[in-house]
């Protein structure tokens, strides 16, 4: 990985609101939806403080990231997220530490 589009994830994560978002979008990508890895942006909408047309930005930043893909089900928008991005920068934090 180089480190442009390294700086651009972190840069993406940098937001508190923006984290927060994307380990909600991951922990249901891993615990509800096992089969499909889908996670609706509706039903993570309520547990999160933050307003639907704020959600919608950080949704596009983490898109912009590779962090997250989404698609739309009817009028639904579903988000899944990138996983050999996350082993990449698994690998890439990881050479950091050696």
């Amino acid at each position: 990985m180089d480190t442009k589009k390294a700086a651009k994830i972190f840069k993406a994560l940098s937001n508190p609101n923006r984290l927060e978002l994307y380990f909600k979008i991951a922990e249901m990508h891993e615990s509800s939806f096992p089969t499909d890895s889908e996670c609706f942006v509706t039903d993570i909408i309520s547990s999160l403080n933050i307003g639907a047309p704020t959600i919608s930005h950080h949704i596009k930043e983490l898109v912009n990231a590779d962090l997250i893909s989404t698609e739309k089900k009817g009028k639904f928008l579903i988000c899944k997220v990138n996983e050999e991005l996350i082993e990449e920068v698994s690998k890439l934090l990881s050479l950091q530490q050696q």
